[in-house]
């Protein structure tokens, strides 16, 4: 058995210029961090000529065997794929356990590519670094399957940590924050997490978002180009150390963004925002495509538990996290000895195939 993970990111600021539709022609900047909450991707050897694919989030197990075609359908065809693309022809199960529901603005797919890629790479001999993994997927998701998503998912899942990533037609570049551990103690303290309802409109959003860039929509490509000004603006604050200037900056690119397409917010989603700043939450955004998912929030400790309260009267609870420095990671290896399952001491292709 093998056992890989990938962490979910939040945005910080940028969100929407990492579409290739906009950055190929105006760059791209997005600052992003990963938090402590994990796709899982889990494989087991069956006794079957089939590849079974079993998702928490999905819940149908899906089977293919050996002579069937790929199966393109929005349950399986991000894995079908990646499968595929290993040539993994059979006698295996794919474990898919994300601990937050996909829908929900934290780069769910982006997450479950990097953890799948990971893993069946090991699985069948390779050990792919960070870098590797992230394009892979940007290759399999974008590319491959045309699905509506931006760089920014599989690079932060891949990578982990806190990080300023700039996307251009021919390179995307991630740097770490330069923020010092004070810093990063604060803010992550500081922000918290609301789960607000599942966003079913997101691959549709992001789908009007990205032609309009293609059409040159002068007001899209205009807030987007102020997102990105703001994402600067946040890199600097964050590096030094000015946190309530971050969440001024936070603020005001929720401002922009809740503007690209009238399906990003909604009377609901704007009370909440409303009543968090009302009870001392200094500024947020929805993050992912927008339409529900998960607001977060730049809020004194002082006045967290006012906020934390009034949100919960709407039914909008809180989701505590950590700010995670690590990306992707082969978690555990185990193998089948004399009847007996023991854990692999070195972490490496070679030595779990042997």
């Amino acid at each position: 058995m093998l056992v890989a993970r990938a962490p979910v990111r939040i945005t910080l600021g940028g969100e929407g210029t990492d579409i290739p539709a906009y950055y190929e022609k105006h760059g791209g900047v997005v600052v992003n961090a990963t938090i402590n909450y994990y796709v899982y991707t889990i494989l087991t050897p069956n006794d079957s000529s089939e590849v079974r694919i079993i998702s928490t989030d999905q819940r149908p197990s899906l089977g293919k065997s050996l002579q069937e075609d790929l199966i393109w359908n929005s349950d399986s065809s991000l894995p079908r794929s990646i499968t595929d693309y290993f040539k993994v022809c059979g006698g295996i199960t794919v474990f898919l356990a994300p601990q937050i529901p996909s829908g929900t603005g934290v780069g769910i797919s982006g997450s479950v590519a990097v953890s799948m890629i990971k893993a069946l790479a090991f699985w069948v001999g390779l050990d792919l670094n960070p870098t590797e993994v992230a394009e892979l997927s940007c290759h399999i998701e974008i590319e491959r399957l045309g699905m509506p998503v931006g760089k920014q998912d599989q690079y932060a899942a891949a990578l982990g940590g806190l990080n300023v990533m700039t996307f251009s037609k021919h390179a995307v570049a991630v740097t770490p924050l330069k923020i010092s551990q004070h810093a990063q103690a604060m803010l992550n303290e500081r922000l918290m997490l609301f789960f607000t309802g599942f966003s079913k409109d997101g691959p549709n959003i992001l789908s009007e978002q990205i032609a309009a860039c293609e059409a040159s929509d002068a007001e899209v490509i205009n807030r987007l180009g102020m997102m990105k000004s703001l994402a600067l603006d946040i890199r600097s604050a964050l590096e030094r150390g000015d946190l309530p200037a971050f969440g001024e900056l936070l603020h005001a690119s929720w401002l922009q963004k809740r503007e690209l397409t009238p399906r990003i917010t909604h009377d609901f989603l704007d009370t909440c925002y409303e009543t968090a700043r009302f009870h001392g939450a200094v500024g947020g955004s929805i993050i992912g495509a927008g339409g529900g998912g998960f607001l977060l929030l730049y809020c004194p400790l002082a006045q967290q538990g006012a906020v934390t309260d009034a949100l919960a009267l709407l039914g909008v609870h809180r989701y505590p996290f950590e700010l995670e420095e690590n990306g992707v990671q082969i978690h555990q290896t185990y193998s089948w000895s004399s009847g007996q399952v023991t854990r692999a001491q070195v972490l490496t292709p070679m030595a779990f195939r042997a």
